[in-house]
């Protein structure tokens, strides 16, 4: 079972595609969690989660955790398709909790009252092609799995 949820090629656009879903998400869960790069925070962001946007404690944990560690484990391949699978709901959620109401485009010129889905849709490709075909050439998973083959 585990060498099914880790095995993956060592392929270069899997890597292209775990670093740069990786990439881009690890700012946003850096503010979530540690209030980097102008974040709140945790306490603040699970506040603000639970409050204002009145998400379950549960849901709210889960946003932040999602963002910070699956990013980090993302950019090093550890378990690339538990991830990807977290972030693939995390951001059909965000869609349907936050987005859909906005439209397709993201809010450029800051004229309508929130953010369209475009980001989260590019995420959710990403998501699902490393779901599919695993973290690629260097990964963690890559790495498991050559030492199990040998053993």
């Amino acid at each position: 079972m585990i060498r099914k949820i880790i095995k993956t090629d060592d392929n270069w656009g899997q890597l292209i595609a775990r670093f740069t879903l990786g990439l881009v998400l690890f700012p946003h869960g850096a503010q979530k969690m540690l209030g980097l790069f102008g974040g709140y925070g945790f306490t603040a962001t699970m506040d603000a989660l639970t409050h204002q946007m009145q998400l379950p404690w549960l849901i709210a944990f889960l946003v932040i955790i999602i963002e910070f560690f699956g990013s980090i484990l993302l950019i090093t391949g550890f378990a690339t398709r538990i991830w990807s699978l977290a972030i693939l709901f995390l951001f059909i959620g965000i869609i349907f909790t936050a987005q859909i109401e906005h439209g397709f485009f993201m809010n450029w010129f800051g004229v309508q009252k929130g953010e369209g889905y475009e980001y989260s849709l590019l995420m959710i490709g990403l998501a699902i092609s490393t779901l599919i075909n695993g973290g690629g050439k260097f990964s963690l998973d890559n790495q498991i799995v050559k030492k199990l083959n040998k053993a």
